[in-house]
């Protein structure tokens, strides 16, 4: 019987590498005839090539120069951050620009940018896969370390923004001597409790996907102290039909309860603006429009690093176009919600006929930040509708310029939330102008660092593709399929 099932299987494969096998040539994961639509994979791979390809990323010896220079930089970034927090703790918040107007400034428009970022790795991962999108398995391992790492970034910024970070304890729930509980009306406390629950879903959904993966590198490193340390990481992963069955289950759960807080999160965040009595602020539009530009800016920035990825590692087999076109759709998709919450807060300003409100949206056109305005409507809202022409989502360099404004454009936008709302409010004589300090940008710019370093260490000691899943979009995972049906 098992000689008759192997002749079958390289019959099989015999004839998909034949011209016009039937159901394999046609499948839309691999070659879409006539559809016009790239493959999710490169033709000709087999499960070794797909293996041997991704983890010799992880496995080679020698590390080149281009990586040592790339993290080098970004380490010496990430120095910067360290240095400004450390003088941030010794000298107070009053090294920032924030002023008596403007209380809320950087570190929030920061904070909220991050996050956002953090939204598309637990889209692509956890939504997509339920949807049972197979174009995901190429862009979802990184796209998940991405969320890890942005939210890292974003934790940091409330952390530090009350001004006595050592008494930070006191956010958590827990009875103390003197019967005094957090204040859990404050929307800080929402961010704690929404923040570090996605933080941990997203984390034990990253490291499951990983077990798998860091089997193989055990079973491939040539070091000893590779395979005992991704030994002790695959925690005895054998590959066995009871290890696979408890696999599928713990993901499959964990993308069901990652899948709410997609929108939970984002919700939690947008209601510490709207739950103010301010102008600009105080808007119901703000939790679908707050998810929406997260999952734009989220998107934005795996097309950033997507790009350079696959060009820099010769991926171009494994993220291949139809991933980028893919993720271009999803970010035209979400930055026309963008615009359509852009027109509805200036509609429901106006329409609410509150001289206040009147004048948040006026004020942001024609006001001292009036330049930032029409430039983030110009990144957000004009330079994204280009991705309705075909040639745009072919061009990989016009892509990566395209995401770099989007993702320099949502900042802009959180930037012109939290500070045109506070700059001008009630009573002109209350008026004031904020203008970052030194130490604002330094901080800003060390997140960036933080995150790019963290980017660099996971793509040369982890697979920066999932193995296990590539290799279940291959033709030989087909024909064994059918044979587990036959």
């Amino acid at each position: 019987m098992n000689n008759v099932a192997d002749h079958v299987k390289d019959d099989a494969r015999h004839d998909h590498r034949g011209a016009g096998a039937p159901g394999l040539d046609e499948d839309p994961l691999h070659a879409v005839v006539g559809t016009g639509k790239p493959p999710v994979i490169a033709p000709g791979h087999t499960f070794s090539t797909v293996t041997d390809k991704i983890s010799a990323i992880v496995l080679t010896r020698k590390t080149s120069l281009g990586w040592y220079a790339g993290f080098g930089f970004s380490f010496l970034l990430t120095l910067m951050l360290f240095a400004s927090v450390s003088y941030l703790f010794v000298k107070g918040i009053g090294i920032w620009g924030n002023n008596v107007p403007v209380g809320w400034a950087f570190e929030i428009t920061n904070f909220v940018w991050w996050i956002g970022i953090g939204h598309a790795g637990t889209l692509i991962s956890a939504i997509l896969l339920l949807l049972k999108q197979t174009w995901r398995t190429s862009i979802n391992r990184f796209a998940e370390a991405m969320t890890l790492f942005a939210v890292a970034c974003a934790g940091l910024f409330p952390a530090i923004h009350t001004g006595r970070p050592w008494l930070d304890y006191w956010l958590l729930p827990y009875p103390n001597t003197m019967g005094v509980w957090p204040q859990f009306r404050s929307p800080i406390m929402w961010d704690v409790f929404a923040v570090s629950t996605y933080a941990t879903v997203s984390a034990l959904f990253w490291y499951i996907g990983l077990i798998p993966d860091l089997a193989t590198l055990r079973d491939r490193s040539q070091s000893k102290t590779g395979s005992v340390l991704y030994g002790m990481l695959a925690m005895g992963w054998r590959g066995s039909a009871h290890h696979w069955h408890r696999y599928e289950t713990a993901y499959l759960l964990l993308a069901g309860i990652a899948t709410p807080l997609v929108v939970s999160v984002h919700t939690v965040v947008s209601l510490d603006f709207s739950i103010a009595i301010l102008p600009g602020w105080h808007a119901t539009i703000f939790p679908p429009y707050f998810v929406a530009g997260a999952i734009y800016s989220g998107f934005a920035m795996v097309l950033t690093l997507a790009i350079p990825i696959r060009a820099v590692y010769g991926l171009e087999d494994f993220i291949t176009m139809r991933h980028l076109q893919n993720m271009a759709k999803v970010m035209l998709v979400t930055g026309l919600i963008v615009v359509y919450g852009y027109m509805i807060e200036a509609f429901m300003a106006w329409y609410s006929a509150d001289k206040f409100e009147v004048f948040v949206p006026y004020n942001r056109m024609t006001g001292p930040y009036a330049p930032f305005y029409w430039l983030l409507l110009f990144c957000n809202a004009v330079v994204p509708q280009t991705l309705w022409f075909k040639r745009i989502r072919n061009s990989t360099i016009a892509l990566f310029i395209i995401a770099i404004i989007v993702n320099i454009g949502m900042w802009l936008e959180r930037f012109i939330i939290v500070v045109t709302s506070l700059h001008r409010d009630f009573m002109p004589s209350a008026w004031g102008r904020y203008a970052p300090t030194f130490w604002d940008w330094s901080t800003y710019v060390g997140t960036i660092g933080l995150f790019v370093a963290l980017l660099f260490l996971f793509v040369r000691f982890l697979p920066m593709i999932s193995i296990f899943e590539m290799r279940t979009i291959l033709p030989e995972a087909k024909v064994d399929e059918d044979l587990r049906v036959i």
